[in-house]
């Protein structure tokens, strides 16, 4: 007998049919003697719905009643959930982030989790119940009031609860069977991963993999809570995220592959600050200013300084969403700077080769790079870290740039097309 934590999705629980078919999962794990506890995410596309409401009412909503407004979609799916279950002759209780101890900071609709007391979740196990929790939601302990997690809010709730019940597994289903090589969305060919590790996951989720969030990465691998990515529209085995060894049948290692997958994001625009003064302190006065602004960066280049004027430019990459305050930002303190002008681009897109395998195999940069140059696609900026390389280039090219790599790197699978179940992209 084990603790799970199950995960469901929103295009897991998109309707009524569905929510049957994940009851009917949820009764089968407990009739088979585990304790159960499942995070739901609110309906299909209920959250976007909610946020389309309130710009209705008004162009700005105050942060602190869209949280408590869309906490309520949460709240819709776990009760309903718990109806359903309970008709399945399996007892259940639903409770919301606050009931479940999930305690936040109080950034209105990017909370993060600063304690998780589950004494309510413990006391339902314990008494033979599923215990059912609104995801993407907790309680900051100041001020009382309802808070939510950002995009992915679920994963982390669940992988929290995971972590703080010492659960055996945390389950996320998702509309794929797992993680694989690349989003099969745009690769058919994608190959399901039987495993990866934290480290893997982290560059996968952080370089644009939609199907982990980055802060559920995070937490997983700090409390050593091993994930299992599955799809709630299928009975395959899914993926599992661990730092733990894989052995065959004969109890042998099983070594890592080279290359775990190729991750893209096209949410990314590029900033170019033109003719910097080539000077100590520029540079850093630039990203103070952007970070005042509350604006995260992701790559950054610098050219060489022309020696007749002693000008640079320096680029970086940021969310497009933030792109309007960083440039904001930049451009009140210009003249303290002394560039000369801004330049911003929002049709990019990165994409990153992502595997463990890069710290011992020579050659996998130069492998990339004639796989973009065969199918003509131009590099603007590259990043590395210990087991990835990222590139930008044009928007437009990208989802060709990712066939390409994902076949020069024989990831492309034999076997039947990665199927996408559920969910509408939203």
């Amino acid at each position: 007998m084990a603790l799970i934590v199950q995960k469901y999705g929103g295009s897991s629980v998109a309707d009524a049919t569905s929510i049957k078919r994940v009851a009917k999962r949820v009764a089968e794990a407990k009739r088979a003697g585990h304790d159960v506890v499942v995070v739901v995410s609110a309906m299909g596309d209920t959250t976007d719905e909610l946020i389309d409401l309130a710009n209705q009412v008004t162009p700005m909503p105050p942060q602190r009643e869209m949280d408590i407004l869309l906490t309520a979609g949460e709240r819709i799916s776990m009760s309903l959930l718990a109806m359903a279950i309970h008709n399945l002759g399996v007892d259940a209780k639903s409770f919301t982030g606050q009931q479940a101890g999930v305690i936040t900071d109080e950034a209105y609709g990017k909370a993060r989790i600063i304690d998780v007391s589950p004494s309510r979740i413990k006391d339902t196990v314990a008494r033979g119940e599923v215990a059912i929790v609104a995801g993407f939601q907790g309680v900051n302990p100041t001020t009382n009031d309802v808070t939510t997690l950002g995009r992915g809010g679920s994963d982390t709730t669940a992988v929290a609860l995971a972590a703080a019940l010492k659960a055996d597994v945390c389950e996320i289903y998702t509309d794929v069977d797992g993680v694989f090589t690349a989003d099969p969305r745009i690769v058919a060919s994608a190959r399901k991963l039987d495993r990866i590790s934290y480290d893997e996951m982290l560059e996968m989720a952080a370089s644009g993999a939609k199907v982990l969030v980055l802060r559920c990465v995070e937490y997983a691998r700090r409390y050593d809570v091993p994930v299992h990515v599955r799809s709630s529209f299928s009975t395959r085995t899914g993926t599992l995220v661990t730092n733990e060894a894989q052995v065959n049948e004969e109890g042998e290692l099983v070594e890592q592959p080279i290359i775990a997958g190729v991750a893209h994001d096209r949410s990314e625009a590029k900033i170019t600050v033109a003719g910097v003064p080539d000077v100590p302190g520029k540079a850093a006065r630039i990203f103070e200013v952007v970070a005042g602004a509350g604006v995260n960066i992701d790559m950054i280049v610098q050219n060489v300084s022309a020696a007749a004027t002693g000008l640079t430019d320096i680029s970086f990459t940021l969310p497009a969403a933030d792109g309007s305050k960083a440039t904001a930002a930049l451009t009140e303190h210009q003249p303290d700077i002394g560039f000369t002008a801004l330049q911003y681009d929002d049709t990019i897109g990165k994409l990153s080769l992502v595997g463990a395998g890069m710290r011992s195999h020579p050659g996998v940069s130069a492998k990339l790079f004639a796989a973009l140059s065969e199918a003509n696609i131009n590099i603007e900026m590259i990043s590395t870290s210990e087991i990835r390389i990222s590139v930008v280039t044009r928007a437009d090219s990208l989802d060709d740039a990712v066939r390409a790599v994902h076949t020069a790197f024989e990831l492309d699978s034999t076997e039947d097309e990665a199927v996408v179940y559920g969910g509408t992209g939203r």
